[in-house]
């Protein structure tokens, strides 16, 4: 039988030698993955957190056989089942004839074929299941929400934690239905069970029986379907309301239709099997039970919810979609923490700087004038000492308490950038044992610069201080252990081999000393893994494919090796479960320096919760600019649950809970043992002083108020009142958003200075001030404030003001003296302060030579009150700058009106203070108000955007803007008419020219 076989026989040499290679590829495959395996074991146990490694890792195992096995068993049993169902007789055809020669070549090992396909299709669906770890736990161990749905009543425990492994497994029974069917098909084909050619039946009674019944199950599996459906309904996309959520055709046509398809589909399985098997048994009425079925899902869940969203919900949608609206509105701000916001109205009707702004202690003595992103530079260069030391990108914001006085400081790392090693500098003995770390947590007061310019560094000194006015000559931050082995410049192969068997040899280097010298150390903390032995030194030489592990004499019995040095990373391999804030920040505390960390948990199946793209709402001008950039991870639900600590000297990981009411977080500890989050209540007191409002949190939650702060449906439909992030005040046709500033700063209302994140808003297509919006720690507790300004206010916006202050004559012609062939104008962080109903602006202007190693000099001070134009000031410091603007709103209240500015109103008349007569003739006209006033904003606006235009050279934009100018001054003229204002009345200057 065998030789008659149509497949040729391998030879012996050739079965040895695949053997040999599949042997090897098995070897080396399983050699990886075991390396691999205990290097992560070890790496687990230095951090003392082995439940995280064997959780996941018997997770993921438990998964892969379950599921793989289940699979296989499956589709082979089918298989196998097939053949045993085979006809014993077969009538002769040609199809048949051809058909023989298979069965002759699969007959004799047909077990071992079928055992083969059956594992290769386990082993992927092992592979895919594997994957599903955190469902799986999630599933487990969640809890309830203590929130019902507002449609079935069901807690919301039930979507986020139970529904995405139930959609799950039902994709997996769908999965081995239809391969079981696929593959019983061909087995029924091919030992002629089905017959395409040839006399009599085309399918045998017992093929018949075994696929009718897959059907029916498969069918079955779709009533399951629909039934969860249902529940997913509420996660959907409501084209009518443009909201997620189950819609007015949702609820009313397509919810009972899924429901109606559910019996349906249990009816059609039943019919299949009687009409196929115990009845009449052809396969005509199941095939028509089938077909209505389908017609049935095209009718009941198609055409029927399309024609109640045609005819009913859209000639009426406001109406119509109002309730569900409004669960969309509640779910979106539960669900991102933006129930408990608070919105203050603010008047901003005050235009004239008023004479307290000279003596305020709150606001303008905490100014913040240094830019973390721009002075990296300066610091780099102040304060490096060696060209491989680096500060990176982008500084952090943090604040102190230094002489019985809190204020922010500018606040970066000393960290080794092995980028920076020259070539005799860059060898191995070098980058891994000698030049292992950092030193220091240099700091500076964000409110104060010295020597031209420069910031006044107050901590992270490397050696003696000299009788220099440009620092401190103590330090005023004192770090007990100021070495920094761990920080954000480490790439994942920067591993470090420290440890000294010697006492008396200390190999690494430590610190610069005098002119080219330096002091040696030798690491003594806990961190690190051992690899003294011998089996150590040869694991990590596979592992880091590296054979001076083996050879080099600077590896000894006492050594140790620090690796995944960069805090982020450390964090997310212990627990990676959190997504972690790109923004990582230093912060001295109990004498160390200590990495922060926020990690939030998420969730993506929210009922009616908006679900918005991490990385596209969290994108910025600083993102990759010393931030990391999120994952494209789409989510409706988000805490920061957790505030993360990594050691800088010895990379101790600490995770403490920071939203004890969050049940996703609550699931997350108990399927890793309880232990794993230590309680909210176990912060140390100092460390409390230093954490802060995250900022990627803080932009979800900003960009979901633009529209959710409008609470109303109707109002919410119509759209009219939403906001908008404005672009980037001195690039504002980059597209790139304004990043959110932290500040040390009382708004009104507020008690007295706290350190808070902040952002302005503008409405939506406009750029005049909407809002402010800021995010603090009250109590341990996170509170975000809206200071929402009126709907026809003068204040400008974030870019109107930066172009209203640069196009002033006076100070466009200082600022091109600062700015030649051999320097550069750079413009800081655009400062939004309310202020006495009013609003102050602040930006500092720093001056970069075009020399090589220059570094960003803060030169000038910008400042504006009121609506951006009419007040503004460039001074050398902020007190200078406040003391102009005084003057100017003296010289308004006496009469006098301020210089003239681009960005101003030069003809119309200057507001004065509250409850002061006007000097102007009664003969004058009155100041626009209401829709008047909105009209002349715009032109002004137009006005501005068109000398910007004409400053730039642009004459494509310059187009564009006189295009705009007289739209806006059709739209005035209109205004005028409407409020019945004489022809004479105040107009807006249109002249163009820049020179104002």
């Amino acid at each position: 039988m065998r030789s008659s076989s149509p497949l040729p026989r391998m030879s012996r040499r050739g079965r040895v030698t695949i053997a040999v290679l599949v042997a090897v590829f098995v070897l080396f495959t399983l050699l990886g993955w075991g390396v691999q395996a205990w290097t992560d074991w070890l790496w687990f146990d230095e951090v003392r957190y082995t439940e995280v490694f064997t959780g996941v890792l018997l997770t993921r195992l438990l998964l892969f056989l379950v599921i793989g096995f289940g699979m296989a068993v499956i589709v082979g049993g089918n298989l196998w089942l097939a053949y045993r169902l085979r006809p014993r007789l077969r009538p002769h055809s040609v199809e048949q004839a051809t058909l023989e020669r298979y069965r002759m070549a699969l007959t004799p090992r047909l077990g071992t074929w079928i055992a083969l396909a059956s594992a290769v299709i386990g082993l992927f669906a092992g592979l895919s299941a594997q994957s599903r770890w955190s469902q799986w736990l999630l599933f487990r161990n969640g809890g309830d929400f203590g929130i019902k749905d507002p449609e079935f009543g069901v807690d919301l425990g039930f979507y986020v934690f139970q529904l995405p492994f139930w959609r799950y497994l039902l994709g997996v029974g769908f999965t081995a239905v239809v391969l079981a069917v696929i593959g019983a098909l061909a087995v029924h084909y091919l030992f002629g069970g089905v017959r395409l050619q040839g006399v009599g039946d085309r399918m045998s009674n017992a093929a018949r029986g075994h696929l009718s019944s897959l059907v029916a199950v498969f069918v079955l599996l779709k009533a399951v379907a629909y039934v969860l459906d249902r529940r997913a309904m509420l996660l959907e996309y409501n084209e009518g309301a443009k909201l997620y959520g189950a819609g007015y055709a949702d609820v009313n046509a397509l919810l009972p239709a899924k429901e109606i398809l559910a019996y349906i589909s249990i009816v059609v399985a039943i019919a299949i099997i009687v009409f196929s098997n115990a009845w009449m048994r052809n396969l005509v009425w199941p095939g028509i039970s089938l077909a209505l079925l389908g017609v049935s899902a095209v009718a009941i869940g198609g055409i029927y919810p399309w024609a109640v969203q045609t005819f009913e919900v859209k000639p009426s949608a406001k109406d119509k979609e109002a309730p569900y609206i409004q669960r969309s509105i509640d779910a979106t701000r539960a669900a991102f923490g933006l129930a408990a916001t608070e919105t203050t109205p603010y008047a901003a009707n005050n235009y004239t700087p008023p004479g307290n702004l000279a003596t305020d202690t709150s606001v303008v003595s905490n100014v913040r004038l240094l830019d973390p992103q721009l002075v990296s530079e300066t610091y780099t260069q102040l304060q490096q000492v060696r060209g491989f030391y680096d500060f990176g990108p982008k500084l952090d914001i943090d604040r102190y308490g230094v002489n019985g006085k809190t204020s922010d400081y500018v606040v970066g790392v000393r960290e080794i950038n092995y980028g920076e090693l020259t070539d005799q500098q860059n060898t191995w003995i070098n980058r891994h044992t000698v030049y292992t770390h950092g030193y220091g947590l240099v700091a500076a007061p964000a409110n104060q610069v010295v020597c031209g310019g420069q910031p006044f560094f107050v901590s992270g000194f490397l050696g003696e201080r000299t009788q220099e006015a440009c620092s401190s000559q103590t330090e005023q931050i004192p770090a007990k252990q100021p070495r920094i082995y761990y920080g954000e410049r480490m790439a994942a192969d920067d591993y470090a081999i420290v440890g000294q068997s010697d006492p008396n040899k200390k190999a690494e280097f430590d610190r610069p000393v005098g002119e080219g010298g330096g002091e040696s150390y030798t690491y003594t903390g806990e961190g690190g893994v051992k690899i003294g032995s011998f089996t150590r030194r040869l694991l990590y030489a596979i592992k880091e494919q590296e054979s001076n592990f083996l050879l080099s004499e600077a590896v000894n019995k006492d050594s140790k090796l620090l690796y995944v040095r960069n805090p982020r990373d450390r964090v997310e391999k212990v627990a990676p479960f959190l997504t972690l804030d790109g923004d990582p920040y230093p912060a001295v505390v109990d004498g160390r320096v200590q990495w922060i960390v926020d990690g939030y948990t998420t969730a993506a199946t929210y009922p009616y919760a908006e679900r918005v793209n991490l990385q596209t709402e969290t994108t910025d001008e600083l993102t990759n600019r010393g931030t990391f950039q999120l994952a494209r991870e789409n989510v409706n639900y988000m805490r920061n649950s957790v505030k993360a600590t990594v050691d800088a000297y010895d990379g101790t990981v600490t995770l403490y809970e920071y939203d004890d009411t969050d049940p996703v977080l609550k699931a997350w500890n108990k399927a890793f043992g309880g232990d794993l989050i230590q309680p909210k209540a176990e912060i140390p007191v100092e460390l409390t002083e230093h954490l802060r409002y995250p900022a990627d949190m803080f932009k979800v939650q900003r960009n979901l108020l633009t529209k959710f702060h409008v609470t109303n449906p109707g109002d919410f439909y119509s759209a009219q009142d939403f906001w908008q992030v404005p672009n980037v005040p001195d690039a504002p046709d980059s597209g790139q958003k304004q990043p959110p500033y932290y500040l040390f700063t009382q708004f009104p209302g507020q008690e007295g200075p706290r350190f808070q994140l902040t952002s302005a808003v503008t409405p939506n297509g406009r750029q005049n001030l909407a809002a402010l919006i800021s995010g603090s720690y009250i109590d341990g507790k996170p509170r975000l404030e809206v200071l929402e300004l009126p709907d026809q206010t003068r204040i400008s916006g974030p870019v109107q003001v930066h172009q209203q202050m640069t196009n002033n004559a006076n100070i466009r012609q200082q600022l091109t003296l600062l700015s030649s062939n051999q320097a550069q104008v750079q413009y800081g962080n655009l400062l939004s302060l309310p202020f006495a109903d009013g609003m102050l602006y602040v930006e500092p202007v720093y001056v970069k030579s075009n020399q090589q190693d220059a570094y960003p000099l803060l030169q000038k001070v910008l400042l504006s009150y009121g609506d951006g134009g009419s007040f503004v000031a460039l001074a050398d410091n902020i007190n200078d700058g406040i003391k102009q603007l005084v003057e100017q709103g003296k010289k308004a209240g006496q009469g006098t009106s301020p210089p003239p500015t681009t960005g101003g109103n030069p003809t119309s008349p200057t507001p004065t203070p509250t409850g002061t007569p006007s000097p102007t003739p009664s003969t004058s006209n009155p100041p626009p108000t209401g829709a008047l006033a909105a009209a002349a904003d715009r032109v002004q606006a137009a006005i501005t955007e068109v000398r910007a235009a004409q400053t730039s050279g642009d004459f494509e934009r310059y187009g564009r803007a006189l295009k705009a100018l007289d739209e806006a001054l059709t739209a005035f003229q209109q205004a005028q008419q409407a409020a019945g204002a004489p022809s004479g009345g105040p107009t807006p200057s249109v002249s163009p020219s820049a020179g104002g």
